[in-house]
């Protein structure tokens, strides 16, 4: 009966619409709330605001903590470290569809800077069959490149039925012909080396040799990814305001991301054996975001030895940028609601809870949470930061004349004002991080760095609450959505 229970549509449904729910009645409640118990409303955004400040604070520490690290670890010789402990194969795949050429080359190009042997090194250029462009990008590239890789290998992914087109459908496709490949070859899958690479990434001169000394040394490796912060810096001087803004903030959230191990999840670019990806049957092909979702494809596989490892070091990327300002703005917003869209992990993870009965459940639990008040207050926080203090008093003109009505808009506020205060530590991180990739600050622009941040709410508004909130909504709906490139030209 249970299980009839959880595998039916209606309760995978119910799943599904939980968080996305959840969303819209922390979004609306001061308003159907205040009539009628305004101070439980006032508890909660005092609440919520304390929890803001923790998140600051915490986001700040973590920030400094990972930069540390870094500049610790540029100053290891991996190479060196490698002599006494051997070397592996590595695969580099560059999920590609309708990416400029250069853009590749520059990816590429970067690779044959690195410190490894290239003599372990493949290079796969992962095309969609659909991509008219894509043969004549091939040759090109193979011509001019093959002379680094010990080989240079092309997929072509056809979109089957029920596939999603997308990185998972396309690398899925890759990998298993580099299976092919390996097998064929005599090569051994548990020292074969994964590194999913967007076309945009800029792999950091010692990535292979720092990211295979982890390897070897990992007692644990069968099971773990490996991944460094993609910070958003490529072209940053060339972007419009509002999309720099929100490229420095991904980036330093990424960087504090980085020393939170229990929870960190690999986003973007990141590495793993191919022995691994095999026993998880690559990526499911029928969802978006697959950066998070192979790691619970895992995770729900193999328990609680699945980790992911932090690499000390940064690659660098593109944040959006389309040319004109209109344009990229609006390509802003349909990353962050590609991004949201996985939201439609929670429903997976909810019921694999139910159906991994071999799986300590308050480990299961936790994972639960931690993507739970991720997708959950992603779309909800900035109503909840900036509106919701002033809704109980405005509906409610008796809880106006209460000592915690007459408050409770400036006690928010000043928390507010103290968790903002963070903002000159991201300042300076944002610099020393940009020098780090010879992307320089000139002492004209620091001025505007500063004063860039009070457009901070409308930012985070409409490029982060605002198309998080779009996602949610539409899996309210029963919406799908359509898969769109990132143009970054």
């Amino acid at each position: 009966m249970a299980k009839r229970i959880i595998g039916s549509r209606f309760f995978q449904r119910f799943l599904e619409v939980i968080v996305p729910i959840g969303s819209w009645i922390l979004i609306t409640f001061p308003l159907w709330l205040s009539p009628f118990h305004p101070a439980l409303v006032a508890y909660f955004i005092i609440l919520f605001d304390l929890y803001f400040f923790y998140k600051s604070t915490q986001t700040a520490y973590n920030a400094v903590i990972s930069y540390k690290e870094i500049l610790l670890h540029n100053e290891i010789d991996y190479v060196r470290k490698l002599k006494n402990i051997g070397n592996v194969n590595h695969f580099i795949v560059i999920p590609n569809y309708k990416e400029p050429a250069h853009k590749l080359e520059e990816t590429i190009k970067k690779i044959t800077e690195t410190d490894y042997p290239s003599k372990n090194i493949y290079l796969v250029l992962a095309f969609e069959a659909r991509e008219k462009e894509a043969k004549a990008k091939e040759v090109v590239l193979k011509d001019k490149y093959s002379y680094f890789f010990k080989a240079v290998m092309s997929a072509y992914h056809p979109l089957a039925v029920g596939e999603e087109p997308g990185k998972a459908s396309n690398q899925t496709y890759a990998c298993k012909m580099i299976s092919e490949y390996v097998m064929k070859n005599g090569l051994d899958s548990k020292q074969t080396l994964i590194t999913i690479c967007d076309a945009d990434s800029f792999l950091p001169k010692n990535y292979f040799s720092y990211l295979t000394f982890e390897f070897l040394k990992d007692s644990g490796r069968l099971h773990h990814f490996y991944w460094a912060p993609v910070l958003l810096y490529n072209n940053f001087w060339k972007l419009p305001l509002f999309v720099r803004m929100q490229a420095t903030l991904s980036s330093i959230l990424r960087l504090a991301f980085l020393s939170q191990k229990e929870n960190l999840i690999q986003v973007s670019t990141y590495s793993t054996n191919l022995w691994f990806l095999e026993k998880l049957g690559y990526w499911d092909v029928d969802i978006i975001p697959e950066d998070w979702h192979i790691y619970f494809q895992a995770f729900f596989r193999f328990g609680a030895k699945v980790k992911t490892i932090p690499l000390f070091t940064i690659v660098n990327g593109d944040a959006v940028y389309s040319g004109g300002v209109v344009k990229t703005l609006a390509n802003r917003y349909e990353q962050e609601k590609r991004w949201a869209w996985g939201v439609s992990d929670v429903g997976y993870v909810l019921k694999k809870f139910f159906v991994t009965p071999d799986i300590d459940p308050i480990t299961k639990l936790k994972k639960i949470l931690f993507i739970g008040e991720t997708h959950l207050f992603w779309p909800v926080s900035f109503f909840i930061l900036t509106i919701s203090a002033s809704i109980p008093p405005l509906i409610n003109p008796v809880f106006k004349r209460t000592v915690l009505g007459f408050i409770l808009p400036n006690l928010s506020g000043l928390i507010l004002t103290l968790s903002t205060a963070m903002l000159i530590l991201y300042v300076y991180i944002d610099i020393k991080l940009r020098q780090k990739v010879h992307m320089e600050t000139k002492i004209l622009s620091i001025p505007l760095l500063i004063v860039q941040w009070y457009l901070l709410p409308l930012v985070s508004f409409l490029f982060s609450s605002l198309p998080a909130l779009d996602a949610h909504t539409r899996i309210l709906l029963g919406k799908k959505l359509k898969y769109k490139v990132t143009e970054k030209v």
